[in-house]
């Protein structure tokens, strides 16, 4: 209570702080923006067939979180910001493989800079695949009509365009609002249909069965441990402690237990549905026997099924030991270390620093990367346990939703300590 008290004092604060309540204000008014564009739809789509389709395809489910709730409608901006976080995680990876960026990714703002100029281009051809993929997914299952070649290019440009909006929605957050522009969006996107959900579920459900209310009752106890479980892990941190023999001071440096976030969950996600996906696909073929076995693929790695479950568990797992090595370097902050006459108490400086955070961090890691197998498969538990499917808790939304609410208060209480700061300095 003393945490929810303080966090909403800091806000409350914001709101009195000039140039805060200008950023708020604007960050407000581009949120208001993207949710007009997302109920833009594109003609011609069958709204009702694309809503049950999407809620079979978990696929489908989590890129409709990632374009902040506008791939169900089908709008004009229906990619959202996929494509961008396709493009940004690949610059990621080339930037671990390619020197010539390597090198520009330590040349400063200057190079940050750069980097984003290159994400932007790369989001463009990635959106017209993505695009393209879309309408050919859809038609296949007559959910959008057969169109000629003239209004194909049309619903793919206007696909692009509406992706590049989100963008410059999500840069302008950053340069004239306040918090992280794509998990801004991102944000906006899930908390807007959060309403309907519940609308669905209450006009629904018959509050006069015992076990209905009972499933409710397990499900909001279910939602809070669930939204206390990522507070916890969002917050851990473990502070390993620094000293500076020169300057004769001391400091530490934090690793977080949920280094990875929800990379690895995208990640997982894309390839737990493969199989199944394959089993369709190899089930249309006229051989008795590869038709038999597609058919078995897509019962046996059914999303509603334990094979399935524990599948998708363990490439978490996997996932989030790759993506923090991808993000954290043992070798490089051991070094940094070094050139700055910093060291770990009871370590040597160099090799076997790097071992020690090696250590460190695998132990840590543990933690984090079961607390992300968990959060990915709670959906799927939940529906399971409570029976509850239009309110069904995304483990995924609910961390992007934790995670950007105390990103925003950390950054809001900053700026207002240093405005504090400024009016006790003058």
């Amino acid at each position: 209570m003393n945490r929810i008290s303080q966090a909403l004092k800091i806000f409350i604060e914001a709101l009195n702080t000039p140039v805060l309540r200008k950023k708020i204000l604007f960050t407000l008014g581009v949120l208001v923006t993207f949710r007009l564009i997302a109920h833009v739809p594109v003609p011609g789509v069958n709204s009702q067939l694309l809503r049950q389709f999407f809620a079979q395809n978990q696929l489908l489910s989590l890129l409709d979180i990632f374009s902040g709730g506008t791939l169900a409608n089908f709008s004009v901006a229906a990619l959202g910001l996929t494509p961008y976080i396709n493009a940004s995680v690949m610059m990621q990876l080339l930037t671990m493989v390619v020197p010539q960026l390597e090198e520009l990714n330590k040349e400063g703002e200057y190079g940050r800079a750069k980097i984003n100029q290159y994400i932007r281009i790369a989001t463009i051809p990635i959106a017209v695949v993505q695009s393209v993929g879309m309408y050919s997914l859809l038609r296949s299952q007559q959910i959008i009509a057969n169109l000629s070649p003239l209004t194909l290019v049309a619903l793919v440009l206007s696909m692009v365009a509406g992706t590049m909006i989100m963008v410059f929605l999500g840069e302008l957050i950053n340069q004239f609002g306040v918090g992280n522009g794509t998990s801004m969006i991102i944000f906006a996107g899930i908390v807007g249909r959060l309403p309907i959900s519940i609308y669905q579920t209450l006009s629904i459900t018959d509050f006069s069965n015992p076990q209905n209310l009972a499933s409710m009752v397990v499900f909001a106890a279910i939602a809070f441990a669930m939204i206390l479980g990522i507070v916890m892990v969002e917050e851990a941190v473990l502070r390993v402690p620094i000293n500076y023999a020169k300057r004769a001071q001391s400091t530490y440096l934090p690793i977080k237990v949920d280094t990875a976030g929800v990379m690895p969950i995208i990640f997982a996600v894309s390839l737990a549905t493969m199989p199944s996906l394959a089993g369709q696909f190899l089930g249309r073929v006229s051989s008795p026997f590869v038709s038999s076995f597609g058919r078995w693929l897509v019962s046996f790695f059914g999303t509603d099924g334990i094979p399935y479950i524990i599948f998708y568990f363990l490439l978490v797992l996997g996932f989030t030991y790759f993506y923090t090595s991808v993000i954290f370097k043992p070798h490089d902050i051991a070094e940094e270390l070094r050139k700055s006459g910093g060291f770990i108490p009871g370590i040597r400086p160099g090799i076997s620093t790097e071992k020690r955070l090696s250590y460190l961090i695998n132990r840590v890691l543990v933690i984090g990367a079961v607390f992300l197998g968990l959060i990915a498969i709670a959906p799927l538990i939940v529906q399971k346990v409570t029976n509850v499917s239009t309110l069904t808790i995304g483990g995924t939304s609910v961390l992007i939703v934790v995670s950007v609410v105390i990103e925003l208060t950390r950054k809001i209480e900053n700026v207002v300590q240093m405005h504090n700061y400024d009016k006790l300095t003058y």
